[in-house]
């Protein structure tokens, strides 16, 4: 997405925990050393002292704290490594603030995900140095744009929620303020300011009430309220919305300032825009190519927003395809474009982070343009120049699902298991393998046992393997199980998946930790009662 990690039970949950608070000292020294790498003074933190030390010094200073929160085998994560925490005005900035790290690996890191209310990779939060949050910044965004509401949250900017209520309330705003709500990160938001069934009509409620200065907050609150629409079961568009965004899209300032969204949701606005089959989703469709190729071409971009821009045209030349069609009709000179960049991103590209970000794409697209020799062949090169491999055979063993092969799309995901690092991450591959076996496999009884159990163990090593991302790992694993077993002729195994289950959840600190343990792994019978 090493070989797999030994049964640790007999040791106890005392060795467990000095084995993580050793394993916690190396991940944060390492990161020291990132840091001071990659220039930016990140502090890392693990668990609520190494927050509580950050906040004081942001006090002290009288800054405010960026937290970052990420993985090492994030593509995104890398993406931001490559393209922002590198750049001099953004390590320059970064001294008017705490900037703290938050790698979602260390042991106990889980629980300040919960804390901090962030669960996908990467987040970015700008909080004041009294913990009050002021905004989430977009990772996805162009750097320049998201130095530029750093700048405003530097310059004492007000908290999100309170732009918010005050927007929705018709009180006149700043134009800071109006760019503030047009790239908040509302996808990495867990929901805090909107319910994501109102987002649509709000962000076009905002995207209207926009004043003319504003315009390109206007229209990104439009693409995003449009992009969230659900196929148009959000924002209802009529044909004046239809000629405004065809009118945005024929014009490159336009579409340059709003690259991010564009090329990110295209597919997803042209369904909004437009019924399957119509004269106005060709026309709609056709205006998005024209302007993702003018992204593609941009030299100002990095060579993954460019690879995102064609992705974007890949996934429109099969928007009337159904998404398990894994051989679609391409036009030649598209799928030439699509080997050729793929070719060129593996042949130049030289930093590690920029690697792990663009080859991952680049197989991802060559996939969904029916490539999968090509798309195999190029995760497999890039084995061993990854410094997460795990990431790259996870896409091996979904292209080979994808295609039928299924022991070979098995063989793949138990590498990636294998290979796996960090409490979090083993916790996820682990589930993602499981849910493999239970759909290809069920039958093999002794390869899922074996396999949970393993799980078992590596939540044995972390104190908040019942926390954010990894309880959710473990609550899939669980549903997963309960539904192979729903005829309880697995109850046996599961008994012993309890039994071995139990000293984890009886050695939890916290009463929710400990219930939500005491849930998992259940008879069938006792589940349907």
């Amino acid at each position: 997405m090493r070989t797999p990690i030994a049964a640790i039970a007999s040791r106890g949950f005392a060795a467990a925990t000095r084995a993580a608070l050793a394993a916690c000292l190396v991940l944060v020294l390492a990161g020291a050393a990132r840091a001071a790498a990659d220039g930016v003074a990140w502090l890392p933190a693990a668990n609520d002292a190494d927050i509580e030390r950050a906040f004081a010094q942001a006090r002290a200073s009288g800054k405010p704290v960026l937290l970052y929160w990420g993985a090492k085998w994030c593509p995104p994560c890398n993406q931001l490594k490559a393209t922002l925490f590198n750049r001099h005005d953004f390590i320059e900035r970064s001294k008017s603030l705490v900037a703290v790290e938050i790698d979602g690996d260390l042991p106990g890191a889980q629980r300040l995900g919960s804390r901090f209310k962030v669960s996908g990779y990467p987040t970015m939060v700008l909080m004041r140095d009294d913990g009050v949050e002021l905004m989430r910044l977009p990772g996805e965004a162009d750097p320049p744009q998201v130095l530029r509401l750093l700048e405003s949250g530097l310059a004492g900017g007000r908290a999100a929620k309170d732009v918010l209520a005050d927007a929705r309330a018709g009180k006149p705003l700043p134009g800071a303020e109006w760019r503030m709500l047009a790239f908040y990160s509302w996808i990495s938001d867990e929901a805090q300011l909107l319910p994501p069934a109102e987002r649509p009509g709000v962000l076009a409620g905002l995207s209207a009430a926009c004043p003319r200065s504003e315009a390109d907050s206007a229209t990104r609150l439009m693409l995003k309220a449009l992009a969230d629409s659900d196929d148009g079961k959000g924002v209802k568009a009529d044909a004046a919305l239809r000629q405004r965004v065809r009118g945005w899209l024929t014009d490159p300032p336009v579409v340059r300032a709003q690259m991010d969204v564009l090329a990110n949701y295209a597919s997803e606005i042209t369904k909004a825009l437009s019924t399957p089959g119509s004269a106005e989703r060709k026309a709609v469709v056709g205006a998005f190519d024209a302007a993702l190729q003018r992204l593609q071409a941009d030299a100002t971009l990095s060579r993954a927003d460019r690879l995102t821009a064609l992705g974007a045209r890949v996934d429109l030349a099969r928007i009337e395809r159904p998404k398990t069609d894994r051989h679609p009709r391409m036009p030649g000179s598209l799928l030439k474009q699509v080997r050729d960049a793929s070719a060129a991103a593996d042949r130049e590209v030289t930093d590690g982070y920029e690697r792990q970000a663009v080859i991952t794409a680049a197989a991802y697209i060559l996939g969904q343009a029916g490539l999968w020799s090509d798309s195999d062949a190029l995760l497999k090169t890039n084995l061993a120049k990854s410094h997460s491999p795990y990431y790259l055979m996870s896409q091996l063993a979904g292209n080979a699902r994808k295609l039928g092969r299924n022991a070979e799309a098995l063989r793949w995901y138990e590498q990636a298991f294998a290979r796996s690092e960090g409490p979090a991450t083993r916790l996820q591959w682990g589930a993602q393998y499981v849910s493999a076996l239970v759909d290809l496999a069920p039958g093999d009884e002794a390869r899922l046992e074996r396999t949970v159990m393993s799980l078992i163990d590596q939540a044995a090593l972390d104190p908040g393997a019942f926390d954010g991302r990894s309880a959710r790992s473990l609550a899939r694993v669980d549903q997963l199980l309960a539904s192979w077993n729903r005829d309880g002729r697995h109850d046996a195994v599961i008994a012993r998946l309890r039994t071995r289950l139990e000293p984890v959840c009886s050695k939890l600190d916290g009463a929710s930790e400990r219930a939500a343990c005491g849930r998992t792994f259940k008879p069938a019978a006792k589940a349907s009662a």
